[in-house]
């Protein structure tokens, strides 16, 4: 009962409030996974596995919380789509980052700044009914 009535409350909160919500979960589980392998592995490699645990846990947090939506294949492959971008503007920016010499730890929270608001724009597209 106190679980349901806190869920009601989060799904008052404003959808913005709701995505950036998941998208800080989403991106501590990208960052952690990929700060623990960029020391062992490549930084391409660490970067996406990082990128592919946050992916699937953003998806159904995206779907359910942040715009309230049963996930479905349609949903899938536009979420999908959206993150095919979205990834290689990370991969794309990771790499100009390092390029330019920014310390492996740093550059990836250079790039969450610039591909987190544009990857809020293009889910929303995908989830919001038309």
């Amino acid at each position: 009962l106190i679980f349901n009535v806190k869920m009601k409350q989060l799904k008052e909160l404003p959808e913005f409030v709701r995505f950036v919500m998941v998208g800080i979960l989403a991106t501590t589980l990208h960052y952690g996974l990929y700060f623990v392998l960029q020391q062992v592995i490549n930084v391409n490699i660490a970067y996406t596995l990082g990128y592919a645990l946050s992916f699937n846990a953003n998806f159904y947090l995206t779907a359910y919380f942040t715009f309230g939506r049963k996930p479905s294949w349609r949903k899938a492959f536009g979420f999908g789509g959206a993150h095919l971008f979205n990834y290689l503007l990370h991969i794309g920016l990771l790499n100009a980052f390092l390029w330019m010499e920014l310390p492996k730890p740093l550059a990836p929270v250079l790039v969450f700044a610039i591909a987190i608001p544009v990857n809020f724009l293009l889910v929303r597209f995908v989830f919001k009914p038309r």
